[in-house]
């Protein structure tokens, strides 16, 4: 199932973990590649994606920390 654009859920593929859609690859693993300090097109190429994949595994890491609150301790 398509939950964003590129990104997919399967339980069949990761456990339902968000991939890149036709791919086994997770968005986690992209997001840490590129926070690692690859660049886009490095990961791209290391994972046999498009640069557009690994940017919308980022678009959707996004997403979810977007509607995320953090409250300081009191």
């Amino acid at each position: 199932m398509v939950i964003a654009p590129r990104v997919a859920v399967d339980v069949q593929v990761h456990s339902g973990e968000p991939v890149i859609e036709g791919t086994r690859v997770t968005v986690s693993v992209l997001v840490g590649a590129v926070a690692a300090g690859d660049s886009i097109e490095e990961v791209a190429g290391e994972y046999g994606l498009t640069p557009q994949d690994v940017r919308a595994a980022l678009s959707y890491a996004a997403h979810l920390v977007e509607g995320e609150t953090v409250r300081a301790p009191r």
